[in-house]
């Protein structure tokens, strides 16, 4: 008996306790990431491309540097990733063993005892395991690893949805990076590639913070506070950040949009229109803010709408906010009871909501009832079809077009516009009522 509890005390007493070795670390300064804040100007690049340029920064600093854990399944060159095979190398604990087939190329498949990118072939689940073991190595080996895991969007939580659960459950940190996101962005692939829904299947999982972010701006400050509150702070907590293959022109960051873009929403721009028919706000998300700004244009001159513009960054972010407030008031009647974040953000804009995104309908309608406006969803319902990026929009109903019709449509039902002038905008804009429903067909 002695002998048994001699040994329970080494071993740290009778309970099962995780003890932290790992000290905190202060995230990159601000100037590491100043370059996103500017913009592109005429320059077209995609999320992905931006954030690729993100984490070469990152591995190049001085503090955090040898911390990162970038982790790929078998789509590094797909993700513009190759720059980094020949800056950290791949591991291989026995070194290259093999002639690449591109040996003769300037980025070649470089293989090294000390490479810092886990390059795991075809194995979803393996790349999620090496994500889970990097993620927990603050606790079990006292070392801050960094993990960023990018992939195809459809393939994380959909194929290796049991060890997304393992790694919240194991408090896992570090950032997964649904690549390719979005159901029409990636065109041509079908059903395969196409993702409509990861935003909604990372919900179920508590600690885990998802964002889906149109600009790289966005994404810079997103990734900086993640660091900062998983490896500062400590928080038990892991980020999921959906990034698109779409090249376009990255805008300045807004004035005073930091707080908005880390808690879900802040206004992209004003409608310098004054009201006339009528007012709407339109709320975007990922690539289809760009479809959001091209409707407000079109509202503003073809229909005489001023239109205000907003990013969405995080609906579950919102929802989290919003049902906390809620639980308080319901807990402390006879104390001042809180404002949700997006009903305070919202308070006092007139006119319907039009919420556009390229994931299903259910996330914007997870916090409809927080805000005081009518809202109306646009979202792609039903499986993926191989086609062009303006067919998949088109077929799903989120391009500029539907927005134009939805935001017409919001304004018959409050009084605004008669509904002659939404049937000339279906019209006028190409649009075929009886066109198949993409939820059934």
């Amino acid at each position: 008996m002695k002998y048994l509890l001699e040994r329970r005390k080494s071993l740290g007493g009778f309970l099962p306790q995780r003890t932290v070795r790992a000290k905190p670390i202060d995230p990159p300064e601000e100037k590491l990431f100043a370059e996103f804040e500017g913009g592109t100007e005429d320059r077209e690049v995609s999320t992905t491309m931006a954030f690729v340029r993100m984490l070469t920064l990152l591995l190049k600093d001085k503090e955090l540097g040898d911390l990162i854990v970038p982790i790929v399944p078998d789509e590094a060159r797909t993700f513009g990733m190759e720059s980094l095979f020949r800056q950290c190398g791949i591991y291989a604990h026995k070194g290259q063993l093999y002639d690449p087939v591109d040996s003769k190329s300037l980025l070649y498949y470089k293989e090294a005892e000390d490479g810092q990118i886990l390059e795991e072939g075809i194995t979803e689940a393996g790349s999620m395991s090496s994500f889970i073991a990097a993620g927990t190595a603050y606790a079990n080996y006292g070392v801050n690893t960094i993990p960023f895991f990018i992939y195809y969007s459809m393939f994380g939580f959909q194929r290796i949805g049991d060890l997304a659960w393992a790694a919240g459950d194991l408090r896992c940190r570090g950032f997964m990076l649904g690549g390719t996101a979005g159901r029409t962005t990636l065109n041509g692939e079908g059903l395969q590639h196409q993702d409509g829904h990861s935003h909604l299947l990372a919900y179920s999982i508590p600690n885990i913070l998802t964002y889906d972010p149109a600009y790289a701006y966005e994404m810079a400050v997103i990734i900086r506070e993640g660091i900062r509150r998983m490896y500062k702070e400590q928080e038990s907590i892991f980020y999921y950040i959906t990034v698109g293959n779409e090249n376009y022109a990255q805008p300045a960051m807004p004035k005073g949009s930091k707080e908005g873009i880390l808690k879900g929403l802040y206004k992209f721009r004003d409608s310098k229109k004054k009201k006339g028919a009528g007012r709407v706000q339109l709320w975007g998300s990922g690539a289809i803010l760009n479809e959001v700004v091209k409707a407000a244009d079109i509202l503003e001159k073809q229909y005489d709408v001023a239109a205000d513009i907003w990013s969405v960054t995080s609906y579950k972010e919102l929802r989290r906010d919003a049902m906390d407030a809620e639980r308080w008031n319901l807990l402390h009647p006879d104390a001042e009871q809180r404002i949700p974040y997006v009903t305070a953000t919202m308070d006092g804009s007139e006119g319907p909501v039009i919420a556009a995104s390229d994931y299903v309908k259910a996330l914007p309608d997870m916090i409809s009832r927080y805000i005081p406006n009518r809202m109306i969803p646009l979202g792609t319902e039903g499986f993926g079809r191989s086609e062009t990026r303006q067919a998949l929009r088109d077929f799903f109903e989120v391009d500029a077009r539907y927005v134009v019709v939805a935001a017409l449509t919001g304004l018959m039902r409050e009084g605004n516009v008669k509904a002659d002038v939404v049937t000339k905008a279906i019209k006028d804009h190409g649009i075929n009522p009886e066109k198949l429903n993409p939820l059934v067909s």
